[in-house]
């Protein structure tokens, strides 16, 4: 009598915490069983958080008004007056609200059921008012929260694009820890190429194209030479800092003026008719330079090029199980070239905006890491686009959040808001993602049994 091993359901059918269980079948009907798992961790760091919170209220009150700016002179509010609640009003509202949404995770993980976005979303935007109704109490200073939009969208345009080569690289089955590499050489090609042509868009390419050999580089290595991923990542971003340091100071120092100088060329925002106009939303979202807007493009484009076309089903057919992508006649290696390619240019656009949009010229590890903070929203995003966009604009508003509160005068040590998005780094990939699974092939070379 033989006997076979069934399982129950497809893993694309299950829920993210539901493992199927193989059920040995003989003669007896087949048995259906699924074994649940509950995953607290993100309602337990809502929890903590929100207690954090209410003792920094509870041990240090601070008395007054705090007043927040809702226009910026241009949109259909810019006769509106300042806001002037109580701030400790402000604060407990936002607590509660914090409350409330951390009961409804628990539910929600008792459940069995994945964390709704909305949940997250809305308890990250009370969080935010709860500490800066602290922050600002009795200050003087207005927290403009379109300026607090607006720069968090320009400080996110490299996390952005890194998390979505990240997403795309991941998909296809390469770990692409060399984000940090493509960002930082994009910037140092973009300057080069712009200040010598003094053109921004001929710079962009030159960007695009960095950011692309850096993945070739790594598709190199790891793809046809099946070096370890992570190792080969790390070198890179290792040697792209050491090269760019050594071009800029011994080399563009003797010329800064005609080798380094973007000033004259930068992308300058543009305002779009009507949607700028917009109450709050429209200023920052609606006047913004070139390369936010190819943001919002980028993002849609990624999700539909990987889940509504063919190319897409392949990418993540080699990422799950090239074997059996294999099988079917996709060809592995070369599917996952393209996907690291277009994953390397993807970055470079979002390093040439440090030398295109931010800054005048390039400087010494310009980047600051903001390639394995990338990496962190492909993580907090569940290696899904739209997701990871969030969680790297989410990352940018924490280094908003970092300047506005220096400008206003808060009391907040400057060591603590250096450290503030690196800590909403942490918190957001050990505790508010929740359970994530990453491809199944993520990391793993793939030798084809004919070669």
């Amino acid at each position: 009598m033989s006997t076979e091993v069934v399982y129950n359901a497809p893993v694309a059918d299950l829920e993210p915490n539901e493992v199927s269980e193989p059920v040995v079948a003989a003669e007896a009907p087949i048995e259906h069983r699924v074994i649940e798992s509950k995953s607290f961790k993100a309602p337990i760091v809502m929890a903590a958080l929100t207690g954090l919170l209410a003792l920094l209220w509870l041990l240090n009150r601070r008395p007054g008004n705090v007043r927040f700016a809702i226009t910026n002179g241009q949109d259909l509010f810019r006769n509106f007056p300042i806001l002037e609640p109580n701030a400790a009003t402000v604060a407990w509202l936002a607590i509660a609200v914090m409350a409330l949404m951390t009961v409804i995770a628990f539910l929600r993980s008792n459940a069995y059921h994945r964390q709704w976005l909305w949940v997250i979303a809305i308890f990250a935007i009370a969080a935010m008012f709860a500490f800066l109704a602290w922050a600002g109490a009795g200050l003087t200073g207005n927290i403009n929260i379109i300026s607090l939009i607006t720069q968090a969208l320009l400080l996110a345009i490299p996390l952005v694009f890194g998390a979505l080569g990240g997403v795309v690289g991941e998909r296809a089955g390469v770990v692409n820890i060399a984000i940090e590499a493509q960002l930082l050489m994009a910037a140092f090609t973009a300057a080069f190429v712009a200040s010598m042509t003094q053109n921004a868009w001929i710079g962009l390419l030159g960007g695009i194209l960095a950011g692309a050999l850096v993945a070739a580089l790594l598709g190199l290595f790891a793809i046809n030479y099946a070096i370890e991923q992570v190792i080969i990542g790390v070198v890179l971003n290792v040697l792209v800092a050491g090269v760019t340091t050594f071009l800029l100071q011994g080399w563009m120092r003797s010329d800064m003026m005609r080798l380094n100088n973007t000033g004259r060329v930068l992308f300058r925002p543009i305002a779009i008719p009507g949607l700028s106009q917009i109450p709050i939303i429209g200023p920052a979202l609606f006047s913004q330079n070139v390369i936010v807007y190819l943001m919002f493009l980028a993002v849609a484009a990624v999700w539909f090029a990987l889940y509504r076309t063919r190319w897409g089903l392949r990418v993540r057919a080699v990422g799950e199980h090239p074997k059996a992508a294999d099988t079917m006649g996709i060809k592995v290696r070369s599917t996952r070239w393209r996907a690291l390619l277009i994953a390397g240019a993807l970055a470079g656009i979002g390093g040439a905006s440090y030398t295109l949009v931010s800054n005048g010229q390039f400087g010494r590890e310009m980047t600051n890491g903001f390639g394995y903070i990338a990496l962190a929203a492909v993580i907090f995003g569940n290696w899904h686009p739209v997701r990871a966009a969030f969680a790297a604009l989410l990352f940018g508003f924490a280094i908003s959040l970092q300047t506005i509160l220096s400008i206003i005068g808060s009391p907040v040590p400057s060591q603590f808001m250096l450290m503030l998005p690196y800590v909403v780094t942490l918190l957001a990939v050990a505790g508010l993602v929740g359970k994530s699974r990453m491809p199944a092939a993520d990391g793993t070379a793939y030798v084809s049994e004919g070669h």
